[in-house]
């Protein structure tokens, strides 16, 4: 199953823009050629952009407390497992404790004077070559090895927020409960009647060839079924289609 996810806010769409840069770093900074590690290097730069544009640590800080709030009502509540509780909520202390050190997350690699001339180079299309940068050239013919550290010692500052964030949306997401749907006619709508929710998730089975184009507000939200022509041109769908869906409000 193929899933999909829809954010109803500015706060959750930026968790999954760091979500989706996190892994892109961590997968091309594993060992491999050095052109796989300029991707994970301006996959870096990436993060540091977004944390400079808002305050996402303290947000996931926000988050993780209200979260924390919730379960710690849960204690004692019959039908909740207790050691799974007590054992959530330790993680999500130490989790939150990491993050809540001093300092601007990444603050080291801004103050990096070649890592700051990089990531202007890199900036621009192409100039990141051996004229314009040759020392950059020499990092990329370092040994495999020994670029893999650099890496992970860029990488480490940036591990609390991927710790708290992750966290965050576990908890966001394990919140909604997964419900069977058929959109007739490739489109399905729902009223939401004012109720404030965070997260739509949409599962669609990829041997149906449809994906979803979805609109959202905390009253309705609507949801088309396309498909790609030739061109890859979007075409809506007029066949029914099954699909699973989960309104995520943690």
């Amino acid at each position: 199953m193929i899933v999909y996810e829809y954010p109803f806010n500015e706060r959750i769409r930026a968790y999954l823009r760091l979500e989706y840069l996190f892994d892109r770093l961590f997968f091309f900074a594993r060992e491999g050629d050095s052109r796989q590690h300029q991707v994970a290097v301006t996959s870096l730069f990436d993060l540091l952009d977004a944390c400079e544009r808002t305050d996402v640590k303290g947000a996931v800080l926000q988050d993780l407390e209200r979260q924390r709030l919730a379960l710690v009502g849960l204690r004692d509540h019959p039908g909740v497992a207790q050691d799974a509780l007590e054992g959530m909520l330790r993680e999500m202390e130490k989790v939150a404790g990491a993050l809540a050190a001093p300092g601007k997350t990444g603050q080291s690699l801004r103050e990096n004077e070649w890592l700051t001339s990089l990531r202007g180079r890199l900036s621009v299309p192409g100039s990141a070559t051996q004229v314009d940068m040759p020392s950059y050239y020499a990092w990329q013919n370092k040994s495999e090895a020994a670029r893999c550290a650099d890496l992970q010692a860029w990488v480490s500052p940036f591990i609390p927020l991927y710790d708290g964030l992750t966290l965050a949306l576990r908890l966001l997401r394990e919140s909604g409960r997964k419900t069977d749907i058929v959109a007739e006619q490739g489109a399905y709508q729902q009223m939401l009647g004012g109720k404030q929710f965070q997260l739509l998730r949409i599962w669609v089975d990829p041997a149906q060839g449809v994906f979803p184009e979805i609109s959202a507000n905390k009253y309705m939200i609507w949801i088309r079924f396309s498909t790609q022509d030739g061109e890859f041109k979007p075409q809506q769908v007029a066949r029914d289609v099954s699909f699973q869906m989960t309104l995520c409000s943690s």
